[in-house]
């Protein structure tokens, strides 16, 4: 049995063009729907996961997620602070390689979460973690449960639970939440300061190391202004 990850990563150092002109003014992982910040949904569910840690990059109007997090005790917040350049999301986990002591971590994206059951997700996810055979384990959830999904799906996956990248030219079945575990080792030897994440998750399904696992729930992605109200309704549906 593996260990389970007890830290996450949880991306909140964008610009978050995408969500303006609201944030012009707001960091996009402080906008609310349902009446809570982006960046607290997704901390809840790693609280509700028991998950202990959670190390926060920032860079664009980071004075204001500092202040949020600043009394939220479960998870405990590490701050990473970016405000001197922004590194991307494979620079960010570059830069706080010394605090993972070599251990595999979840990721998080602040731009979606998800209504979730009785059971987490989270916890599933851990529970999943094959270190044997996988070098990312992504939370991957279904297009046609999906609120907020203006694009042609991301991978497709095998009975196995292995994923391959959507061709440009295809539709696929499943969307990456914004949620996984992945080993840090694979970034330890890369010497740039600034790089995306993306292409280790295609590095590592080219080796047939990267796998999925079905979220159970309804995935919820607000990367609009108009996205809000669209999970907002979810939400309302959900609580009927």
């Amino acid at each position: 049995m593996s260990v389970r990850p007890d830290t996450a990563m949880v991306f909140a150092a964008g610009l978050g063009t995408r969500m303006r002109p609201i944030s012009n003014t707001i960091p996009k992982p402080l906008v609310k729907v349902a009446g809570k910040a982006l960046i607290d949904h997704c901390l809840d569910l790693f609280a509700k996961a028991d998950v202990p840690r959670a190390i926060v990059n920032v860079h664009y109007l980071a004075d204001q997620i500092e202040a949020h997090l600043a009394s939220r005790t479960k998870p405990e917040i590490i701050i990473s602070d970016e405000r001197a350049q922004l590194l991307d999301q494979g620079g960010g986990i570059r830069k706080i390689l010394p605090l993972l002591q070599g251990k595999p971590f979840y990721l998080c994206n602040t731009d979606a979460f998800w209504i979730e059951g009785p059971l987490s997700n989270i916890s599933a996810l851990a529970d999943a973690w094959d270190p044997e055979r996988m070098d990312a384990l992504l939370l991957v959830a279904a297009v046609s449960n999906s609120v907020g999904v203006d694009w042609p799906g991301d991978f497709s996956m095998d009975a196995q639970g292995a994923l391959t990248r959507r061709d440009e030219r295809d539709v696929t079945p499943f969307v990456y939440s914004g949620v996984g575990i992945i080993k840090p080792e694979l970034f330890e030897n890369d010497t740039r300061d600034v790089f995306r994440l993306a292409p280790f998750f295609f590095d590592a399904a080219e080796k047939g190391r990267l796998f999925g696992l079905r979220l159970d729930g309804v995935w919820l992605h607000v990367g609009t202004p108009a996205a809000i109200a669209d999970a907002e309704s979810a939400i309302a549906r959900s609580t009927v």
